[in-house]
């Protein structure tokens, strides 16, 4: 049946002079449906299937319970702002509804960008669509605010895609991650959109001086509503006005670079934190999830351990020299900074997207560094410099997208410098060695001669 069915799709293979666009769509599905028609054979290195392909679907895999949490928790804050199913379980199939309605169109638009300029590249290169997109198009979804314009998110893709992978060679030759590059073109160019208060909450708008308002809803939500009825279940409705004396859009980074540790707990406790019922971006918000992947990863061997653990020392050595600097006292004239660089460097743990991006963003093989040592360097100044830039940077309560950026660039040199320190101290072994071989053979030589 397999080399039937294989047989049919290589008898309506298109023409690749002809039909260059066609033939790239039908490589690129065929990629994807069978695997590689060659075997290494005799004594060989690698000795596992896994290609490519199979690489970027774990990390895809490892993606999925963060989708399905942050679908739930888009619609979690919303009717929380509205002051609505305050429960977990509370209006469950309302809070998965609309998570799923606000984020399902932010992954086909991404996919269909990210995709459509890697099929122009292919067809006008003329070589096979490559695999990386997809996992750059599952993170994107996950590291933006809920709701994102899409013309937006469009734009920042294309840009993220031609200017940070084509434009040096396509998959494998990006020095730059492709998810965090369409996130900082957001925020430089459209800062509004991914930073404030009101942007991590969906279907909130601001209508006046602490004024929240939810938006209506509208068709689609409408069909639900008769669906819901039908069961005798609560339904969306027309819309709803926010609770304003209880709602915050502030995320928790953003009240404790203002207030310190008492501003996040007046809000936020710190298990809704670690479990992520807080807002934030898409899929960040979860800590257990978000190391259940880790942990994945580090189990099929697709992730490298050492860029975590070295993030994580970096992260508490940095934590707790900026600890050892900060006031012990506050006074009403104390600046928020200085309460920020108060709070104890376990709980930045609680806080932030940490460990998504030192899971999922610092282990990317492609822009991280690649030799052992090389590794531990790069994760450990990954920690230690995204913490300063959360704690000193008043502008931007979170650094790890900078401080994963600027790493990427610096890898290549890390793995150049690890490397000639490898071979000078080789260098200097067989020397030495060579120098003991001469004086063992001038010894026995004049043994020889006695």
């Amino acid at each position: 049946m397999k080399k039937a069915l294989l047989k049919f799709f290589e008898r309506i293979e298109p023409d690749k002079d002809k039909s260059p666009f066609l033939h790239t769509g039908y490589d690129a599905f065929f990629t994807f449906a069978f695997t590689p028609n060659h075997v290494t054979a005799g004594g060989v290195h690698i000795r596992d299937g896994m290609d490519l392909k199979r690489t970027m679907v774990h990390v895809v895999l490892a993606l999925q319970l963060l989708y399905i949490f942050g679908t739930y928790n888009i619609g979690n804050q919303h009717f929380a702002a509205l002051g609505l199913y305050p429960g977990a379980f509370e209006g469950l199939h309302l809070k998965l509804v609309y998570g799923l309605i606000k984020i399902l169109p932010i992954f086909v638009v991404t996919h269909l960008v990210g995709l459509g300029v890697e099929f122009f590249y292919a067809a006008r290169k003329g070589h096979a669509v490559e695999e990386g997109f997809l996992v750059s198009g599952a993170l994107i979804p996950l590291i933006m605010p809920p709701d994102i314009p899409l013309w937006i998110l469009s734009i920042s893709i294309i840009f993220a895609v031609i200017i940070g992978k084509e434009a040096f060679g396509g998959t494998g030759m990006n020095i730059l991650n492709i998810a965090l590059l369409a996130r900082v073109f957001v925020f430089f160019a459209y800062p509004t959109y991914i930073s404030g208060d009101e942007v991590w909450v969906a279907g909130i708008e601001k209508v006046g001086a602490g004024m929240y308002a939810g938006q209506a809803y509208g068709m689609v939500y409408g069909a639900f509503d008769s669906l819901f009825n039908a069961f005798g279940w609560a339904t969306f409705g027309a819309g709803q006005t926010a609770v304003v004396d209880t709602f915050t859009g502030a995320t928790p980074l953003g009240l404790a670079a203002k207030g310190g540790w008492a501003a996040v707990t007046e809000h936020y406790s710190a298990s809704q934190m670690w479990w992520g019922n807080i807002p934030g971006s898409i899929g960040e918000t979860s800590k257990p999830l978000v190391l259940v992947g880790a942990l994945f990863l580090i189990f099929t061997k697709v992730a490298d351990w050492r860029i975590m653990v070295a993030s994580v020392v970096g992260f508490v050595a940095c934590g707790l020299m900026i600890n050892g600097i900060a006031p012990d006292v506050f006074g009403p004239e104390t600046k928020g900074i200085f309460k920020f660089m108060a709070v104890p460097w376990y709980y930045h743990f609680y806080m932030g997207s940490f460990f998504f991006a030192m899971a999922f963003m610092a282990t990317d093989p492609v822009t991280a560094a690649s030799t052992p040592m090389g590794k531990w360097i790069y994760g450990f100044l990954i920690g230690f410099i995204g913490l300063v830039i959360r704690i000193l940077n008043p502008a931007y309560p979170e650094g790890w997208m900078l401080a994963i950026l600027f790493m990427n660039v610096f890898a290549p040199l890390i793995d150049y410098y690890v490397l000639e320190a490898n071979v000078k101290r080789r260098s200097k072994r067989q020397l030495a060695l060579a120098k003991r071989r001469a004086a063992q053979a001038v010894e026995v030589e004049t043994v020889t001669i006695d």
